[in-house]
């Protein structure tokens, strides 16, 4: 089983910027999904500032959701550099 979320911070673009329960930290970009079903309420800036994190995962207010599995494989972990400067918003 992949690690949980443990903290997220929205930031530009369509990014989180996520910590994982394993200590790992990594940036997804929700663009690709802001197209689809549910997910095009995300398209609205202030309504995806709502995320926050819930069962080990990002939610918002809706019901949306992602997978955590996804949020871990798919993540950008190699440039954690920003990570290191930014306050993480805590679960």
């Amino acid at each position: 089983m992949n690690p949980r979320v443990k903290s997220v911070l929205v930031q530009d673009h369509y990014r989180l910027a996520l910590v994982f329960t394993n200590g790992e930290r990594g940036v997804f970009d929700c663009s690709s999904l802001l197209g689809f079903g549910v997910f095009k309420e995300l398209q609205d800036p202030a309504y995806f500032r709502e995320a926050r994190v819930k069962y080990g995962t990002v939610v918002w207010p809706h019901e949306q959701d992602i997978c955590p599995d996804t949020l871990y494989t798919d993540a950008d972990k190699t440039n954690t550099r920003q990570h290191n400067s930014m306050q993480s918003l805590q679960s």
